[in-house]
């Protein structure tokens, strides 16, 4: 099964997850990133990121090489926001045509995963979602994460 892992990292911990699936599963990874790369401070991040959440902002990207057509799976990832996917993806998913695909996504937090994983299906209606999964730290358990991908993929 060819598969991709298309996701957007800001501090670390989506990549972790990423690259672990690359590994487990031989996929292609694509990582999302943005054209503003001004990293900012633990507050400002939150207020800047919660702030794209809230206003439905859609941020620019950088460019990125993507066909979805010639992918069995793909795997979508993203930090939580706000209580939801980071506006990253949402950028992705307006550029480019992801629907009639087998998706599984993932969500990394360090507080709980809202309902970024409900807020995450909707984004990509017209896909069959075969599974989902969040993560808490994984950078900070790596052991436990690496566990849970395991388990994950056994499912997907």
């Amino acid at each position: 099964m060819k598969t991709a892992v298309i996701f957007f990292s800001y501090d670390g911990n989506t990549a972790f997850v990423a690259q672990l699936l690359k590994k487990v599963l031989n996929a292609d990874l694509v990582q999302l990133s943005l054209k503003d790369e001004k990293k900012r401070g633990k507050i400002a991040s939150i207020f800047w990121g919660g702030g794209m959440v809230f206003s439905g902002k859609k941020p620019p990207l950088k460019p990125y090489d993507f066909n979805p057509a010639v992918y069995d799976l793909i795997i979508l990832g993203s930090p939580v926001w706000a209580g939801s996917p980071a506006p990253p993806l949402k950028t992705f998913l307006s550029q480019t045509p992801v629907t009639g695909n087998k998706l599984a996504l993932f969500v990394c937090h360090g507080g709980g995963p809202g309902k970024s994983l409900e807020k995450f299906k909707a984004l990509v209606s017209g896909n069959e979602i075969v599974s989902a999964a969040d993560f808490v730290m994984p950078l900070k358990n790596k052991e436990e994460a690496q566990k849970k991908i395991t388990e994950w993929v056994a499912k997907i």
